[in-house]
């Protein structure tokens, strides 16, 4: 059993209500064995104060619904165990998107945008055909694209980013990471110059800053630098051929 008192510093603010100031609330209790973050939020909600707002859906790290700033880091309540973090523990809302209240964000309206302003969806000429086979495609482009396919839009790399803070146009890691997972569908239709016209500018590939924080704070190590990097290679190389 741990004797640790926990101390929880909360950001409390309803923006529903703006006449009232943002503020953070304190939550002292015993740390139990095996407690996570979203166990003790949801302890805060049943015993101390049920109006605070905290996003969950899976409780397993697959939704991506609850990520929050834990002592200034991005990260998910429920992967996140207590005893990896000290005593006093400070909860945020994630930057850049837009709050619903307390540690709630909305960020299924910006991964909607993200995606249809890079049109992320297989694209082909070819009528649909409810008969057909499914296409084929060998082991080796299956597994690539299925690691990138990982990305569960819990927005900690884009509340990481640096360039997402000064810039809100900019598609961030995880836009990035969802047009690599397209340039290498064997699949898609789209030429190698349409798709990298839409991630080679400021908003994409190029307004990257280097700082690299969304793959220190990705909770599923996928490998976004390394995808953009591709891009900007790929994206060199389609402008040097075009020239």
């Amino acid at each position: 059993m741990s004797d640790r008192q926990l101390k929880f510093e909360v950001f409390r603010f309803n923006p529903n209500t703006p006449e009232e100031k943002p503020r953070t609330d304190v939550f002292e209790f015993d740390e139990v064995p095996r407690m996570t973050l979203f166990t003790a939020l949801t302890h805060i909600q049943e015993n101390l104060d049920p109006s605070l707002k905290f996003d969950f859906v899976c409780r397993a790290a697959a939704c991506g619904a609850c990520g929050i700033m834990v002592n200034g880091k991005p990260r998910l309540a429920c992967k996140t165990r207590v005893a990896e973090l000290p005593s006093s523990i400070s909860l945020m809302p994630m930057p850049f998107f837009r709050m619903v209240g307390d540690l709630s964000v909305d960020t299924g309206t910006w991964f909607r945008s993200m995606a249809e302003r890079l049109e992320g969806w297989i694209h082909s000429e070819e009528p649909f055909d409810e008969s057909a086979e499914e296409e084929r495609m060998s082991n080796a482009e299956a597994e690539k694209i299925y690691e990138l396919d990982r990305c569960i839009e819990c927005g900690c790399c884009v509340a990481a980013c640096g360039a997402a803070q000064v810039n809100r146009r900019y598609l961030g890691p995880a836009g990035m990471l969802r047009m690599a997972r397209f340039a290498i569908d064997p699949r898609d239709g789209r030429s190698d110059a349409a798709v990298y016209e839409t991630v080679s500018t400021d908003d994409g590939v190029f307004g990257c800053i280097g700082l690299a924080a969304c793959d220190d704070y990705c909770p599923k190590d996928l490998p976004i630098v390394t995808q953009m990097a591709y891009l900007r290679r790929k994206s060199a190389s389609v402008a040097w051929k075009g020239s």
